[in-house]
């Protein structure tokens, strides 16, 4: 019988019980995946403990990589056998198997891993948005990067790289920052210890920076905003710290602008999921991105891979496996 990691109530990462579950035929519309790698992301905790509200009880999990073992009625782009990976759609990834929107699935390409593919979709796929559509990073730039060691980090990383794009990473050890400036971080500050304005003025000379990508939230907010160029974009796309505070418009000094994007807003056409896919699968198959898989645990194990990455013991990118 397949198993499925299962809340009945949001909160910490216990509430999590791997449970028996009945699955049925697909509907129209949806595929039936066969996991055999699940991915695990920050957004991930945010549903969990009720940071993005869901009707309960919920799954848990946004991508995964496996076989396609059925289709529903109207489903053409995919077939039974078809190796395929995924994010979006609603939480449930952290199972055995299961139905959902076959409009997210990909076919992922033979020279990809399954375990590759549940790692990198939704990590990869935000970088992709970031880099090359939030803000369309030049060559000879100089960004700013927060949380360069983690998952979605060390992808950007090396896609910037290889744009020709200098990158300036916060990080939260030594070890990390050898981490980040191994996979291409040009300059590393360690935030609990540097002042990252300050440090971020001394290796522009002052010029600042034109765009700053942030998925702390809370702790590094200010200090994005004050590390930015006259005109320059303020990137908030995570809360790993907590939520932003509310903002008042006169912060946004210098006609600085903020956005806050969404990976999910960029999939809700098939087109945008398969150029975006396309520029990722390309990346990865050229060598240009290697994934990080640094941590694997079991299905079973998902309590104890949730507290790892709140606690931020982890680095790169981490997997269930089924």
């Amino acid at each position: 019988m397949p198993k499925a990691i299962r809340i009945e109530t949001a909160g910490p990462a216990e509430n999590m019980k791997l449970v028996d579950v009945t699955l049925g035929p697909p509907g129209k519309g949806e595929a039936q995946v066969e996991h055999h790698a699940i991915g695990i992301n920050y957004i991930d905790v945010y549903f969990r403990s009720g940071l993005y509200p869901q009707p309960m009880p919920a799954g848990v999990g946004q991508e995964g990589a496996g076989i396609v073992t059925a289709v529903g009625e109207g489903v053409t782009h995919v077939k039974p056998g078809d190796r395929v990976a995924y994010c979006g759609g609603p939480p449930g990834s952290y199972c055995t198997a299961r139905n959902m929107p076959a409009h997210t699935l990909v076919k992922l390409p033979k020279s990809i891993s399954f375990e590759t593919g549940a790692a990198m979709m939704l990590k990869g796929m935000t970088v992709q948005y970031l880099l090359r559509r939030t803000y369309k990073v030049q060559r000879g730039q100089t960004i700013l990067f927060h949380a360069a060691a983690g998952g979605v980090g060390l992808i950007a990383m090396q896609w910037a790289k290889a744009l020709g794009v200098k990158v300036i990473g916060t990080v939260g050890s030594k070890d990390k920052a050898e981490l980040a400036r191994s996979f291409g971080c040009d300059h590393t500050i360690l935030y609990r210890e540097e002042n990252i304005v300050e440090r971020v003025r001394e290796i522009t000379k002052g010029a600042m920076v034109p765009v700053v990508y942030d998925s702390v939230g809370k702790d590094t907010f200010q200090a994005s905003i004050d590390s930015l160029q006259p005109f320059g974009l303020m990137v908030s796309f995570g809360n790993a710290s907590g939520p932003v505070p509310p903002l008042a418009l006169t912060a946004l000094k210098g006609s600085m602008y903020i956005t806050r994007p969404s990976l999910m807003a960029h999939m809700v056409s098939r087109s945008n999921i398969e150029e975006i896919t396309t520029d990722l699968f390309k990346m990865v198959s050229s060598g240009k991105v290697r994934i990080p898989i640094d941590q694997r645990y079991k299905l079973s194990e998902a309590v104890k891979a949730h507290n790892d990455l709140e606690s931020r013991r982890t680095t790169g990118c981490t997997i269930l496996l089924p």
